[in-house]
């Protein structure tokens, strides 16, 4: 962590990763002298939607998702004081308990913090162009587009 300017970048990491993720690299990121709340959001797989059981996941993304994951990041920037900010997102496919998105904002207070990261996992979700194929124990599947999963 270090001291940074007024004119820093708040945006420290995005990524789309078909690798597991890391909490201590998405907290890391977001470290900054200055701020005196960090709010970290992890989403993971879980056994059920919509009373079924879910055996795994598959989260597949469109070629522009970075540079939405981005636009997103940057609105968040624009209406909330955040100091760092970082969202990674998994692809690929996903077993029972694994680390789907983790996002990370922190600020000078911690209901900024809180306020931020909300909007951010919220409009991530909604906005940004990733679907998430569900694979049921009965074998249905199910896919689930941007802005419901």
């Amino acid at each position: 962590m270090g001291s940074m300017s007024e004119n820093h970048d708040p945006i420290r990491l995005l990524a789309v990763r078909e690798t597991p993720l890391s909490l201590d690299e998405v907290y890391e990121a977001v470290g900054d002298d200055a701020a005196g709340g960090t709010t970290v959001f992890v989403g993971t797989v879980r056994d059920h939607d919509g009373g079924k059981t879910v055996a795994a996941l598959e989260y597949s993304a469109h070629p522009t998702v970075e540079r939405e994951m981005r636009r997103v990041a940057e609105k968040v920037c624009a209406d909330f004081p955040v100091r760092a900010l970082a969202a990674v997102h998994r692809i690929g496919r996903l077993e029972i308990t694994d680390k789907a998105v983790i996002v990370a904002v922190s600020c000078a207070h911690r209901g900024e913090a809180f306020a931020a990261a909300r909007r951010l996992i919220d409009d991530l979700k909604h906005e940004v162009p990733i679907w998430k194929h569900q694979i049921f124990t009965d074998g249905e599947e199910e896919w689930v587009g941007a802005g419901s999963c």
